[in-house]
């Protein structure tokens, strides 16, 4: 054991280095020079090496980076990691905020500004004020464990200043700054490397290298924005004051933020960074608008992964000019024909772009793009690469006009155009572009699930005539895949493992893999809450679809459709074979069976016990509606405090009104709802 002497030394330089690491790098106001620094650092490594005992997580030393790991871990998230919506002009910016003040009642409320990082986001953990877990967002509910990496971000703290809550999360964005990048490009362009194509991906795959030293060695850094969770101890109640608070907790804050009274200074704040966006040392795409309450965005609540409450007003996008080579095709999962530009290779917002968006045949012809033609190229959102349209003055005449095939470019099949749709379509089921794409989806961390088994695997798996549909991944053989070259034990055993596992993955997992056309993961998640199982989906009419709120005629036909095709059945029944669950243990209640059916309900105000959207969730539960405006049909008003005009409307109407403790009893019996509910309570 070290001497008193010795653990207090430590334990003096671990204080004094974290003083000085959040002034130099979260401060950007050092008082000691790098020499001076350096030296303590050694001191501290010396010490720890002579007395491992002494070692701390919260180490400062353990930013360096240890040995490569084998891979990642899978992180479920405690809270989603949610995504957000988009807007891009001042007009959907407008119809976004009266939403928002129509969800409130007309409420007042301040917004916060901050900008928009083009980075990685990344979750951090704190137990009694030290890092013990740093995540990748993955797809906001499973991430990937990158712990090491992102202890050797200096803008991290590994432990926090002050009072900090016994369990924090925050979430932030992790970027590569600008000179950093070219720094990096420069010195891999000296070895004869490829160069990476912009900050955020090379970011992003700085964060996700399995030996963290790498990640040590390029300068990422933080920005932390938001707040997680802080466990049951007490925080401010304002996205404002909250960032405060994580400052002085030691996070790094961007100084940019501003709080927001009205529209317009959120607009002017917007237009002021549209032309300063160049002048940062690090990418920024648009300016992020939340409300600031808490209270208030408990109200609004979220909608699928993107929260009402909050909204990217993305830059302008930024363009340039190429050469347009060829028109390509890519045959999507459900047969659509994409057409896709092939340009000569130009730098588009500090990306290199040598594909772009063509949409389809009629945005094509109504822009009048033509093989050959010089094109004005832009990146939507600062994302999406797409064709504006051509520079007509620099024709020369020897450009070709496009037409869509007439064959499948990959099976040969002939090309339909479905009545109404502006796609053309391969109807081939079995194409064998049509079925690379939906094996690639079937096997996505969103669906089943199966680790090992990426794009280049899936392409092996169809080519080598290992599989021709989905279900046949579940009779591959492991001896059969070590034939495979550059297929070793160690993954093949990881590829069958997770096959396996993927047997006991929720059904609406198994719908939203099976790739029905505009069946994605949230339509998945409502039609398990009416079937039990895939053989009730058979079945169902596209009238009994229908009758499920957030489904349309469309959707409906869309997944008739899909169950009236032998060759699908044949793989649902092959997939019951292989031991796929294809049901779930609850109880499938018919909406006329329900004790609320039919009855329609209006939430409005702040509820002390619940948000708006949990109320309205157990109103649905119950065969209820919830609508968002009071009308002679609305059965019950159910108000919480500040409950705006619809009270009075309420009134007025003689809608029965319960308050938040009515509505609570009535859901304890709810069969009383046309009896002896207290509805006419005092608000």
């Amino acid at each position: 054991m070290a001497d008193a002497g010795i653990v207090n030394r430590v334990a003096e330089l671990r204080q004094e280095l974290h003083y000085h690491n959040h002034r130099y790098y979260v401060l950007d106001d050092p008082i000691i020079s790098d020499q001076d620094y350096d030296g303590m650092l050694q001191e501290l490594r010396r010490i720890e090496n002579e007395n491992p005992e002494l070692t701390r997580p919260d180490s400062p030393t353990h930013r360096i980076g240890g040995d490569p790991a084998d891979g990642f871990e899978q992180v479920e998230h405690r809270h989603t990691m949610l995504s957000l919506g988009n807007v891009f002009d001042d007009e959907t910016l407008d119809a976004w905020y009266r939403r928002v003040k129509n969800l409130l009642d007309d409420a007042d409320f301040t917004m916060t500004c901050e900008l928009k990082i083009d980075g990685l986001a990344v979750s951090l953990v704190y137990q009694d004020g030290i890092l013990t877990q740093g995540a990748t967002r993955g797809n906001g509910f499973v991430g990937e464990n990158v712990t090491h990496n992102l202890k050797t971000i200096r803008s991290i703290p590994l432990n926090l200043r002050g009072e900090p809550p016994p369990y924090l999360e925050v979430r932030g964005e992790v970027y590569m700054p600008v000179d950093s990048f070219r720094r990096l490009n420069e010195e891999r362009a000296d070895r004869g490397e490829p160069l990476f194509a912009n900050p955020r991906n090379s970011g992003a795959g700085t964060i996700r290298q399995l030996d963290p030293k790498v990640t040590a060695s390029r300068n990422m850094q933080i920005w932390v924005y938001s707040l997680n969770d802080a466990g049951e101890s007490g925080y401010p109640d304002q996205q404002w004051e909250t960032l405060q608070w994580l400052k002085e907790l030691g996070f790094r804050i961007n100084p940019e933020n501003r709080l927001c009274h009205t529209l317009e200074e959120v607009k002017d704040y917007y237009r002021e960074w549209v032309e300063k966006r160049h002048d940062l040392p690090y990418e920024v795409d648009g300016v992020v608008v939340k409300v600031n309450p808490f209270n208030f965005q408990g109200s609004l609540g979220v909608v699928g992964r993107e929260p009402r409450w909050a909204t990217a007003y993305k830059f302008p996008a930024e363009r340039a000019v190429t050469r347009l080579l060829e028109i390509g095709i890519n045959v999507g999962r459900t047969g659509s024909l994409n057409p896709y530009a092939i340009l000569e290779p130009v730098i588009v917002s500090g990306a290199t772009v040598q594909h772009a968006s063509l949409h389809n045949e009629e945005d094509i012809r109504r822009k009048d793009i033509r093989v050959g033609d010089w094109v004005t190229v832009e990146r939507a959102g600062d994302v999406i690469p797409q064709v504006v349209g051509p520079i007509l003055d620099r024709r020369t005449g020897d450009e070709v006009e496009f037409s869509m095939p007439l064959a499948c470019p990959e099976c040969g099949t002939g090309v339909v155009k479905p009545e109404g749709e502006a796609m053309h379509r391969c109807p081939n089921a079995s194409c064998p572009a049509q079925f690379f794409e939906l094996l690639k989806h079937f096997v996505s961390r969103g669906a089943m699930d199966m680790d090992g088994l990426g794009e280049q695997w899936c392409r092996i798996l169809i080519d080598q005539g290992f599989v021709s549909t989905v279900a046949d991944l579940y009779y591959l053989e492991k001896d059969r895949l070590l034939e495979l070259e550059r297929m070793g034990d160690r993954l093949a055993t990881k590829i069958m493992d997770n096959i396996e596992a993927s047997k006991t993955r929720p059904l609406t997992r198994v719908l939203f893999a099976l790739g029905v056309t505009h069946v994605g993961a949230e339509v998945a998640d409502l039609l398990t809450q009416r079937f039990a199982s895939v053989e009730q989906l058979a079945q169902a009419s596209q009238e009994d679809l229908t009758e499920i709120p957030g489904i349309g005629p469309k959707i409906a036909e869309s997944i008739y459709d899909y169950f009236q095709v032998e060759d699908n059945l044949a793989v649902i029944e092959k997939l019951r074979q292989a031991g796929v669950k294809l049901h779930h243990e609850i109880e499938i209640v018919q909406p006329g069976d329900l004790p609320w059916h039919g009855l329609s309900f209006v939430v409005t105000g702040t509820l002390e016990g619940m948000t708006r959207r949990e109320a309205e969730g157990k109103i649905k539960a119950l065969g209820g509606s919830a609508t968002s405006s009071v009308t002679r049909k609305t059965a019950y008003l159910v108000a919480g405090e500040s409950p705006g005009s619809k009270l009075e409307t309420a009134n007025r109407l003689g809608t029965p009104i319960l308050s938040e403790a009515d509505f609570l009893q009535l859901l304890e019996s709810p069969g009383d709802v046309m009896n002896d509910a207290a509805v006419e309570a005092q608000v």
